[in-house]
């Protein structure tokens, strides 16, 4: 990435993201997000899938590098070093993500679309446990499950939801998906799959009156599900800028030795 970089500024509200994005103001020139050449984005990781979506829905994605101002930062890069700004992003390692598509159909009988980094997730709306099929590639694998809900995590968001959900870790560039129950109640021993990534997974809804669910992508979420698909948006590549030797596969691969 060369140092002529024009940078665009997305800053988090909270005060230590707005108090940084003061400093580099200060030496730094931003120009408008649809001028930029790369997204530096001050906040956490919520920040970063905001921005990354932000940059989705307006159809012109561009490089992101991250300065974790938030409170996990999976995503991003340390806020302190003796490197300036623009040195930092011309070293960094690009990581290239493709997202999830999800495609939802709700009970007014309308079709909805939407886009994850980390998960698509159904989740039981009352007190009532969800009822479940779900197909992979259009075959039955699983006719009935009773639970709290069930996602799909990428390896970027294995360690995210999916692995509070008691899920694997996908170790980046593993092309799978990992398909995790939440507090499954029937088939009580199943624990869930590890899917390549080219496979369709469709969730349907078998009893929605009586046990309606949600359906989350990332942030967005839509209530009221009859069915949901979920695969990879092959057509669509997202750019995470990371410090060498501070890249994510680093980071998920050692997740796996904490204790």
């Amino acid at each position: 990435m060369p140092n002529s970089s024009r940078l665009a500024l997305l800053v988090s509200d909270t005060e230590r993201a707005q108090a940084a994005a003061e400093m580099l103001r200060q030496d730094h020139a931003f120009v408008p997000l649809d001028e930029a050449d790369v997204a530096v984005v001050l906040g956490g990781d919520g920040q970063m899938l905001h921005a990354l979506h932000q940059m989705l829905d307006a159809g012109r994605v561009i490089p992101a590098y991250g300065l974790n101002l938030g409170t996990v930062g999976f995503l991003m890069n340390q806020p302190r070093s003796s490197r300036p700004l623009a040195e930092r992003i011309a070293r960094a390692r690009p990581l290239a993500v493709n997202p999830l598509a999800m495609t939802a159909f709700t009970g007014d009988g309308r079709e909805h679309k939407a886009s994850a980094i980390n998960e698509v997730s159904l989740l039981r709306e009352t007190r009532q446990t969800a009822r479940l099929e779900i197909l992979v590639n259009g075959k039955v694998r699983i006719a009935e499950l009773f639970c709290d809900g069930i996602l799909v995590a990428t390896p970027a968001g294995s360690t995210a939801y999916n692995l509070s959900a008691h899920g694997p870790i996908l170790p980046m560039g593993s092309a799978m998906l990992a398909l995790t129950p939440i507090s499954p109640f029937r088939p009580r021993r199943w624990r869930g799959a590890i899917i390549p990534d080219n496979y369709e997974i469709e969730f349907r809804v078998l009893d929605p009156e009586k046990r309606p669910v949600a359906a989350v992508a990332d942030q967005q979420e839509l209530r009221d599900i009859l069915s949901v698909k979920v695969k990879v948006a092959r057509e669509e590549q997202l750019t995470l800028l990371f410090d060498p030797g501070k890249t994510l596969e680093e980071r998920i691969f050692a997740e796996q030795f904490q204790i």
